[in-house]
């Protein structure tokens, strides 16, 4: 008997997906994509209607060969990819390429347990091609922003590995605005005061603190020393006494299951992961763990932005809590989550797929980082179904002739959702430490023991991490769950923004390249402009717009700007200069910092007349005197730094421009070889030493040579050497014999 085709994403998806499903079927994964746009051309014909070229991914021939031979006797096909706009695209993709479509069926599986599984192919769905469109428009309009804008990139900056991207070039430019706020940020002094008090009838006097707030019924607010320190002076003989003592209940609510944005945020924060490791992690406990009952799914899908959780879920949550922590703990009612106004709301959080597969009981079925992931969704899962945390909060306000201060205590009367899971951002407030004395009363006066006055300044904003610049990525509406990763993860790659300590610097060439796309396309890499765009796809995805309207409204505008910037390419390109003071010792005239393949360099402003160039930090240093005479002018001579190194030049230059090799005084060591060896330097500026009698002879090193013949072997010279161990020491080329620098 035909089995029915069963096609999914990952090898490890099917593996579990297979022991699920009986002999009657059969489980193939396809491995991702299989069709694309090609890579080595546009393949969007722009004249009809955007039209996509599809072709096969180098290396999926052999996966698509075998689904079509499985797919030709099998009386149904059930694809089974990712339930998300890519995953419908695959789904579509591998329909196209396999045939067979009277019998080909969808199946959406939010989480790969049996249960899920037996239901889902009970239940197919047809294609989606909404959504379908909706990923279509979104690979067009990349493919057309990243194969039009990139070669303007290499055109005006410089040719390699340089490129723009619709939402990527939009997170580099939120971190290059944080850069620019950092280095331009003018810090300013302000002092505050803390009073250390303590009540006068206590037989044991309890000291507690409190700040300085207002002056006058005015916010506090001292701006030196001399302020600080006249506030201070008066307070010493002031009296202090309570004015008014205000307790209120508060209440905090658990927070909502995750999200694919929280969850990256918080494993960066409380298990420091990267948001491109996080989401590995995930993937691999939604496709499947081997458990001693089999292999099964730990975790609902992963790719979401909708806090939604099924009922059912919901039931098994309230049971588990009344049964590990007491039905103190289970609320009422169910805790239920609004989602964000941009978000999709198709799948669930992300939660454990049962609450029989506790951290504990697959402990050790888990490699260690895939049980702390695992832990974090679990115990923020169940904390999201507990009740409220009750504080109680005592704020205490005490004046001085017109000087208010004021001191609070936090208690944690009842823990509520906190006995399973804190946020990383939360206070770690503790029940058992008490601040305030309990005997304090209105009208009370009190002691006072010290005062503090301190100096602050105030602070730039923090660079981003990669949870924090996620966190802005979904606050500002740019990209969707399946994108935060890929983008934080590229910018990184393409060199534009390194990671120091956790945190996000803009290194030179992404401040470049944003500068460029800023002044080029203004609109086009614009938070608000990216944000509508991502409503724009969302509204194809649910049918309100169609596809080629969408990317013929983002073309026109683009293709107008795209044509304006490349007639400004070479105004633009100046602008990217900068200028020194430095002159060229060529023709004289004054030297600018351009951008290379290999970075930033020196070159003369009067390229391409004059094509000098030296690295950048190869500083002209004062000509130094030699007591020789130019042999053509009998001007004196001096040593200069050039592109290749050091060397004599006529002090008359430009005049004259007799130049010679500035040599060691050291003999060439190459047999039958009269040169002598002089220092050079390679294309990178790296310093080597070579024979002058080059290229006819190639003797080189990169060890500096010293006259002094090794007393060992003979070698006309040794060479400087420094190691950690030893420090500075002198070496034979030839014996390898050591010798000190000196003696």
């Amino acid at each position: 008997m035909a089995k029915s085709l069963v096609v999914v994403e990952s090898p490890a998806k099917a593996k579990t997906i297979n022991k699920f499903l009986g002999e009657d079927y059969i489980v193939k994964p396809c491995a991702g994509h299989i069709r694309d746009l090609p890579a080595g051309e546009l393949g969007i014909d722009i004249t009809h209607d955007f039209r996509p070229r599809y072709v096969l991914i180098k290396g999926k021939g052999k996966i698509v060969r075998t689904l079509k031979e499985t797919a030709k006797e099998a009386p149904k096909i059930f694809l089974a990819t990712d339930p998300d706009r890519e995953g419908e695209a695959i789904a579509w993709h591998v329909a196209h390429e396999i045939g067979n479509s009277k019998n080909m069926l969808r199946v959406l599986l939010n989480e790969i347990t049996r249960d899920a599984v037996l239901k889902a192919i009970q239940r197919p769905l047809e294609l989606d091609l909404n959504k379908v469109d909706a990923q279509q428009a979104r690979r067009v309009i990349d493919r057309l922003v990243g194969y039009k804008v990139s070669p303007f990139l290499w055109q005006t900056i410089y040719r390699g590995s340089l490129s723009a991207g619709r939402v990527q070039s939009v997170a580099l430019r939120l971190v290059c605005e944080r850069e620019e706020q950092i280095t331009g940020f003018v810090p300013q002094e302000y002092w505050s005061i803390t009073a250390a008090l303590c009540t006068q009838r206590d037989i044991e006097p309890r000291i507690f603190e409190a700040q300085l707030v207002k002056i006058d019924g005015k916010k506090a607010s001292i701006p030196d020393q001399k302020s600080a320190t006249t506030i201070v002076s008066e307070l010493e003989e002031k009296t202090f006494r309570v004015v008014d003592i205000k307790r209120k209940q508060q209440k905090r609510n658990p927070a909502p299951p995750f999200i694919t944005s929280t969850l990256q945020q918080e494993a960066g924060r409380r298990l420091k992961f990267s948001t491109k490791r996080t989401m590995a992690l995930a993937q691999q406990l939604y496709e499947g763990i081997d458990l001693e009952e089999g292999r099964t799914g730990l975790i609902t899908y992963m790719r979401t932005d909708s806090p939604r959780i099924a009922k059912e879920a919901m039931t098994d949550a309230r049971q588990y809590i009344a049964d590990s922590y007491g039905v103190d703990y289970v609320p009422a009612k169910p805790n239920i989550f609004r989602a964000g106004k941009r978000a999709q709301g198709a799948h669930e959080a992300i939660r454990p797929t049962s609450l029989v597969y506790s951290p504990k009981k697959v402990k050790k079925f888990l490699a260690p980082e895939q049980l702390r992931l695992y832990e974090l969704i679990w115990t923020r899962f169940i904390a999201s179904q507990m009740k409220q945390a009750l504080l109680d909060v005592t704020t205490v306000e005490i004046e001085a002739n017109g000087y208010l201060f004021r001191a609070s205590e936090t208690i944690i009367s009842f823990r509520g959702f906190m006995v399973a899971y804190r946020e990383a951002t939360d206070e770690q407030d503790d029940e058992t430490q008490v601040k305030l004395p309990q005997s304090l009363s209105v009208g009370e006066e009190l002691n006072l023991v010290s005062l503090s006055p301190e100096q602050h300044f105030t602070e730039p904003p923090p660079r981003y991490t990669e949870a924090t610049l996620v966190k802005e990525l979904e606050a500002k509406g740019v990209g969707r769950p399946s994108t935060y990763a890929p983008t934080v993860s590229v910018i990184q790659d393409r060199g534009y923004v390194k990671k120091d300590k956790g945190r996000l610097f803009a290194v030179e060439l992404g401040m470049t390249v944003n500068q460029l796309l800023v002044s080029a396309f203004p609109d086009i890499f614009n938070v608000q402009f990216t944000a509508k765009m991502e409503e724009s796809l969302d509204r194809i995805e649910t049918g309100e717009e169609g596809w080629v309207k969408v990317v013929t409204d983002f073309y026109t505008p683009f293709e107008s700007t795209l044509s304006q910037a490349k007639e400004q390419r070479t105004e633009l390109k100046k602008s990217l200069q900068e200028s020194t003071d430095q002159t060229c010792e060529k023709c004289g005239r004054p030297m600018v910092i351009r951008w290379g393949r290999h970075g930033r360099f020196l070159s003369c402003s009067g390229f391409p007349e004059c094509k000098n160039a030296r690295p950048l930090g190869q500083e002209e240093a004062e000509p130094e005197p030699t007591g020789q005479v130019c042999d053509k002018c009998g001007a004196p001579m001096v040593v200069k730094s050039g592109k290749y190194g050091r060397f004599l030049a006529c002090s008359a230059y430009p005049k004259c421009k007799n130049t010679k090799s500035l040599t060691l005084g050291i003999p060439c060591p190459q047999p039958e070889c009269e040169g002598e060896i002089v220092e050079r330097r390679t294309k990178k500026g790296r310093v080597f030493y070579g024979c002058n009698n080059y290229p006819k002879c190639k003797f080189a090193s990169w060890d500096k040579p010293v006259g002094r013949k090794c007393s060992q072997c003979g070698a006309s010279f040794l060479v400087e050497k420094t190691t950690q161990d030893k420090g500075g020491f002198l070496q034979c080329p030839s014996c390898k014999a050591e010798f000190p620098e000196e003696g």
